[in-house]
């Protein structure tokens, strides 16, 4: 039974961008391969570090929510913590609300876009 996963991945900033694409490649086929479904996607960028990471003070963050075999997270983390280009990871389990939040945020429900949606309500009834 696939349980649903959300990875945050951060890669180090000397990739180019063709680099990073085919490192996410790599994993999202990874995904594929064991039978998991990718459920949604979103590419942050180039962000700021909290703190330096391998005398790096930026990196690149890429999130992907997907439903995988429970065995095969093991298999992507230890795929993660060999790859020279992760500077870091994690990978959380979804429960019911995390799956609900998710997919409200995707609509528009929850944050910035809602403001939007808000502010632009208003200037129209005005």
């Amino acid at each position: 039974m696939n349980k649903n996963y959300e990875t945050v991945i951060i890669f180090t900033p000397v990739l180019n961008e063709s680099g990073v694409k085919t490192q996410i490649k790599k994993y999202m086929d990874m995904i594929k391969d064991a039978g998991g479904n990718i459920v949604h996607e979103d590419h942050w960028g180039l962000k700021q570090l909290a703190y330096p990471i391998q005398k790096k003070t930026t990196g690149i963050y890429h999130i992907v929510e997907y439903s995988a075999p429970g065995d095969f997270i093991n298999q992507m983390e230890i795929a993660f913590r060999r790859d020279e280009h992760v500077l870091r990871f994690l990978t959380i389990a979804l429960d019911k609300f995390s799956l609900d939040y998710n997919e409200r945020k995707r609509n528009g429900l929850i944050g910035k876009k809602k403001d939007k949606a808000k502010e632009a309500e208003k200037t129209e009834a005005n």
